[in-house]
């Protein structure tokens, strides 16, 4: 494998750009789904599983973060409506999502494997994903489902902290100020979001289960559904998680 970081050029920008690092042939790669509440770190373990496995982590959230930094014209039709749903404040349609990734169908091609975060959030998605790959000659290899107690996603997440002024995140355990409530980079104070409130985040992650349980009902027909305990450090839960996606993957005796 390059030793230069791949900039993923091709699913933040599209098809008509080319990474600036491609992965090595690898003779099995893993091409997985991630799924996990908020506050089960799911972000942190798809950037930890793209190390080890060294695959590529195609978040749809970061295709669309990126397209707020390119100008209009570079941008795909797909990704034109896609960015007018989000500035009028409406949800992107699965129709728009299925279009702005099958526009990156290459990077579901990648010879290195991938790992795919906040896609597919909907079954009408999943069926979608599974007839493109499909038609690729591709298949899933697994669907991770990091899970956490409802209590302990609570307390991540309501012990977070948010500097008013430069955005710094910080929490009264895991990562606490020098001094309490006053942001290390700036001095401002720091706060507790709205959405941060247990209250809040209550509602969310019934929202959350909601959403998610047709997909994972989904997916554990198709036997690809692995269910991972979020619980532990990020090194540990990445363990587990390659630990139960080779169980998985294993010839059945």
């Amino acid at each position: 494998m390059s030793t230069v970081q791949n900039d993923r050029a091709a699913w933040l920008r599209g098809p008509a750009a080319s990474c600036s690092a491609k992965p090595a042939k690898l003779d099995h790669p893993w091409r997985l789904v991630l799924l996990g509440a908020p506050g089960v770190g799911k972000g942190t373990q798809a950037q930890l599983l793209a190390d080890q496995l060294h695959a590529c982590h195609l978040s749809t959230g970061d295709v669309f973060r990126a397209a707020k930094a390119l100008g209009e014209k570079a941008l795909t039709p797909a990704m034109n409506v896609a960015m007018a749903c989000m500035k009028a404040g409406r949800l992107v349609p699965d129709v728009t999502v299925l279009d702005v990734v099958r526009e990156r169908v290459n990077c579901l091609k990648c010879d290195g494997g991938f790992i795919l975060d906040g896609f597919p959030r909907t079954v009408l998605q999943a069926e979608a994903l599974e007839k493109i790959m499909r038609q690729e000659g591709l298949a899933l290899d697994a669907v991770l489902d990091f899970v956490l107690p409802l209590d302990q996603i609570v307390a991540r997440l309501s012990g977070r902290r948010t500097c008013t002024n430069c955005k710094a995140v910080y929490h009264v355990t895991g990562r606490p100020p020098k001094v309490e409530n006053i942001c290390d980079a700036c001095g401002k104070a720091l706060i507790q979001r709205e959405d941060d409130r247990p209250e809040s985040i209550r509602i969310r992650m019934a929202a959350y289960e909601e959403s998610t349980a047709p997909l994972t009902k989904f997916y554990t027909a198709r036997q690809l559904l692995v269910s991972i305990d979020a619980h532990g450090s990020p090194e540990e839960i990445c363990a587990r998680a390659i630990a139960a996606m080779e169980a998985a993957r294993a010839p059945k005796a």
